[in-house]
């Protein structure tokens, strides 16, 4: 890979964490605000996106087998913040909780044009490896759910009830896992055929 297309790739990466940090703490606020198990679950998984990028910005000068390390830890991230967006869905639905739906709606819209943003500039860098394959994975995940929080607003305002942000939020752990599952897989194809070729 030449110099300048490192440097491309360096400041796309870039461009997207300082994003996911920012969307990240207005799911935070907007989350605790409005009391929604989906706005919080989303908030978690772009501060997970944040720290991955952040990985493939230090991948990026390394080698291979640093890059796949990285990719491995990025998929287990996922996993892990899968498994906290559970158990805050879980306490909820026991709970009982009030979300705000017109928030919700507004805080999905806002976030989904900015992980169009962010896909779109990745899906631009040509023989992307590894780690930013994850990274991909990562935000095509983060525009579906966005698009499930616009749903479930729209439906706790219609309906008066709590079960489409917790349904939403489900969902955004089941599509972590999947995309967890599918970084790993990736990393793991990817080491066996850096030791072939070694």
């Amino acid at each position: 890979m030449t110099s300048s297309a490192k440097c491309g790739e360096r400041s796309t990466l870039w461009i997207v964490l300082l994003l996911n940090a920012a969307i990240a703490a207005g799911f935070f606020a907007t989350g605790l605000i409005a009391d929604s198990s989906a706005l919080i679950a989303n908030g978690v998984d772009n501060l997970s996106d944040t720290a991955v990028y952040a990985l493939s910005l230090v991948a990026l000068s390394h080698g291979p087998t640093w890059k796949t390390r990285a990719a491995m830890a990025s998929g287990i991230m996922l996993l892990i913040f899968a498994g906290g967006i559970l158990l805050d869905v879980g306490r909820r639905y026991i709970q009982g909780s009030e979300p705000i739906g017109p928030t919700m709606m507004v805080m999905s819209a806002i976030a989904g044009v900015v992980n169009y943003i962010c896909l779109r500039l990745l899906q631009r860098i040509k023989q992307p490896d590894v780690n930013l394959r994850a990274a991909t994975t990562f935000s095509f995940n983060d525009f579906i759910s966005n698009g499930g929080i616009l749903i479930a607003g729209a439906l706790v305002l219609w309906l008066g009830t709590n079960w489409p942000d917790l349904l939403v939020g489900l969902a955004t752990a089941l599509i972590a896992i999947i995309g967890g599952i599918e970084i790993l897989r990736d990393a793991r194809a990817e080491t066996k055929t850096n030791a072939e070729t070694a």
